[in-house]
C-alpha cells in the first residue's frame, strides 16, 4: 500500500498549479507533478509518444484529482528528466516501476494514453502485484496489427501540421472534419492554460527512439494479456490512425471482464474530444 505520510500541505486540484518535482531513482532523475488528496491509492498517468508534463487534458486530470491524489511523470530521457529514452517498451516499464518504488508506493492505479498503454501493459505483466486498477485510452497490444505504421503516420501529419503552421497534435489525434477540428484547437488551448514552470520539450532524438520501440513493440510477439485479472477500462475513438481502434477490440477481447468505449466521429484523440463524457466514467470506474 501506500507508504507515504498524508501531506499537511493545502490540497491542490488544478493541475495549471501542480508544481514541478524531482526524484532520484538508479542515477535518473524523474520530473514529475503530483496533485489532489494525499492518501489512498494513488493514479499514476502514463503520456503518449513525445509527450511531456504538460500533455495531459486539465479537464480530465482535474476531475480525477478532485478525490484522487493524481501523479504525471516523465520517463527517463523525456522532457526534464535526466537519462536516455531506452528502445524497448519493456525497458520503458523497468523505468517506470523505479520510478514509483522511489516514491514509495507498493499499489498503484494507471491511467495511460497511447505510448504509455504500451507501457503500463509491460508494467502490469511484469509486475501485478503493484497495480489495483488500469485504463488504458488509444492504445494496443504488442503484436498489434499495423501498429508498427505508426512511424509513417506520425510523420505524414507532422508535415501536414508544418505545412497549415499548426500542432501534429490536430492532425494526429483527432478527424478532420468541422467537429474534429474544434476539438483539436480547444484541446491544444487547454494544454496552454499552464503558463509558468513548463516541462522541457522532448528531444528530436529521443522522440525518434519512441518511435523506434513502439514499431519492435507492433512487431513483437504477442503477449498473453488474460494473465491481467485486475479490473480494466479502455477507451479509444473509432477512426484512431496512429493506433488501429480495432486493436482497443482486441485488448478487450483478450483482458477477461474489461469494459470498453468506443466514441464515435473521433479518432487517436477520442477521450480528449470527448473529455466531458470520459472524465466522469473514468472517475467511477476509479471509485468503484
Amino acid at each position: 500500500m501506500n507508504t507515504r505520510e498524508p501531506s499537511k500541505e493545502p490540497v491542490i486540484t488544478s493541475y495549471a498549479k501542480a508544481p514541478s518535482r524531482t526524484i532520484n531513482a538508479g542515477g535518473t532523475s524523474y520530473a514529475y507533478r503530483e496533485l489532489g488528496p494525499k492518501g489512498g491509492v494513488p493514479v499514476i498517468f502514463f503520456v503518449h509518444l513525445a509527450a511531456t508534463l504538460d500533455n495531459w487534458d486539465p479537464r480530465i486530470i482535474d476531475l480525477i484529482a478532485k478525490n484522487h491524489h493524481v501523479i504525471t511523470f516523465n520517463n527517463k530521457g523525456v522532457g526534464a528528466s535526466t537519462g536516455q529514452v531506452p528502445d524497448s517498451i519493456e525497458a520503458m516499464a523497468d523505468d517506470a516501476y523505479s520510478f514509483i518504488k522511489a516514491l514509495g508506493f507498493g499499489k498503484i492505479d494507471v491511467f495511460s494514453f497511447s505510448l504509455g498503454g504500451m507501457v503500463a501493459q509491460a508494467l502490469i505483466l511484469k509486475h501485478p502485484e503493484l497495480v489495483r486498477k488500469l485504463i488504458l485510452t488509444g492504445t494496443g497490444p504488442r503484436g498489434g496489427k499495423d501498429m508498427d505504421k505508426v512511424i509513417g503516420t506520425t510523420y505524414y501529419d507532422i508535415l501536414r501540421a508544418a505545412l497549415t503552421r499548426s500542432d501534429a497534435k490536430e492532425f494526429l489525434f483527432f478527424n478532420r472534419d468541422s467537429a474534429g477540428k474544434q476539438a483539436a484547437k480547444a484541446f491544444v488551448k487547454r494544454l496552454e492554460e499552464r503558463t509558468a514552470d513548463r516541462d522541457a520539450p522532448i528531444k528530436i532524438k529521443a522522440f525518434r527512439t519512441q518511435l523506434k520501440a513502439i514499431r519492435n513493440w507492433g512487431r513483437g510477439k504477442s503477449a498473453d494479456l488474460s494473465r491481467i485479472t485486475q479490473p480494466t477500462l479502455i477507451a479509444n475513438g473509432d477512426n484512431d490512425r496512429m493506433v488501429p481502434s480495432v486493436l482497443s477490440e482486441d485488448l478487450h477481447r483478450r483482458i477477461n471482464g474489461s469494459e470498453l468505449i468506443i466514441y464515435p466521429g473521433s479518432g487517436h484523440g477520442g477521450i480528449f474530444q470527448f473529455h466531458d463524457k470520459f472524465a466522469p466514467v473514468a472517475v467511477e470506474f476509479l471509485a468503484r
